[in-house]
């Protein structure tokens, strides 16, 4: 089965208003889902936004009546305690109604975990974080009152009042062996930015269940050498390899370690131009990996161009 196709919203990109009316746009264009990023600092100034992503789906959910919207993700380990997490996310499942709220998390990155001065640990303790951190969230959505006294956090008789009538689900983000392992263990599904076929059959051999998201950046541009330089200006550091991505505290550490990244490097993992079959091949790439679902960002403030291609363009080639 081809898997669904949803909008990714980039919270690093753009400010709160426009995330909003994005959302309430892709839902008119016919996207039935949503991603959304949760950041404290953009990876690099050129991007130069990161709004606090649960006001701002408070108003995704004031503007729509179908979209389904996941955080993707949230880190519910370090600059926030879980049971904030928690009770913002019930909060939010209830102003969405059934079934339109998932929970992504993952254990994040020190750019926007070490705000508060707090060590940034190792992966290894950061995924042990992660799932205690997942049974509090969980513990708490049963409006049961929590006592919890673990390894990481404490929790002193908390109760939540204002709780959806079905917990949302809660989908674990993971790069690496170790880290699908624990989100086959602890999540309702899984969540990845690569099409990695080895990682989806790690996830449903070692017993991962529910769905499994996917997602990819694009410029849609009638011009594939202006396309290529926003992708280039805006997020150069898709073009970084190894763990950078999760050590590195500050935009301009980014900006220092993305100097060496050219144009071409950034082009090979963001499809740029107006040529509908790139984009249906990276769609195919996942779904031959074995993804249910795949999210699309657009890079650049032209969504109205980038809805209009994808609708006449690249959904009927699927």
């Amino acid at each position: 089965m081809a898997p669904k196709i949803g909008v990714f919203l980039s919270a690093e990109e753009h400010g709160a208003s426009f995330l909003v009316e994005s959302a309430r746009k892709a839902e008119a264009a016919g996207f039935e889902s949503a991603w959304i990023s949760d950041h404290f600092h953009p990876w690099t100034h050129s991007q130069g936004q990161s709004p606090f992503v649960w006001s701002v789906l408070g108003g995704i959910a004031s503007v729509t009546s179908k979209l389904r919207v996941h955080t993707a993700v949230t880190a519910p380990t370090v600059r926030i305690h879980p049971a904030i997490i928690a009770q913002a996310a019930a909060t939010t499942a209830t102003m969405f109604g059934p079934g339109r709220f998932g929970l992504g998390v993952g254990t994040g990155e020190a750019l926007n975990e070490h705000i508060l001065g707090d060590p940034w640990p190792d992966v290894s303790t950061r995924l042990d974080m992660l799932e205690e951190a997942v049974a509090i969230i969980r513990a708490l959505w049963t409006g049961e009152v929590v006592n919890h006294d673990g390894t990481f956090y404490t929790v002193d008789r908390a109760r939540l009042f204002s709780i959806p009538d079905e917990a949302p689900p809660i989908h674990v983000s993971g790069f690496g062996p170790k880290a699908i392992s624990r989100a086959a263990q602890i999540g309702d599904g899984f969540m990845t930015v690569q099409p990695d076929a080895d990682g989806v059959r790690q996830f449903r051999d070692e017993g991962g269940t529910g769905t499994v998201h996917g997602g990819f950046k694009c410029v849609y541009h009638e011009d594939e050498a202006e396309a290529r330089r926003i992708a280039h200006r805006i997020w150069p550091n898709e073009g970084l390899a190894g763990e950078l991505a999760q050590l590195l505290p500050m935009p301009t550490n980014f900006e220092e370690a993305c100097e060496p990244v050219t144009e071409e490097m950034v082009a090979e993992s963001v499809v740029c131009g107006p040529d509908p079959e790139r984009y249906v091949e990276q769609v195919r790439q996942f779904e031959q990996a074995g993804f249910d679902e795949v999210y699309v960002s657009q890079i650049g403030d032209d969504d109205d161009g980038f809805f209009r291609f994808w609708k006449s363009e690249v959904e009927p080639r699927l």
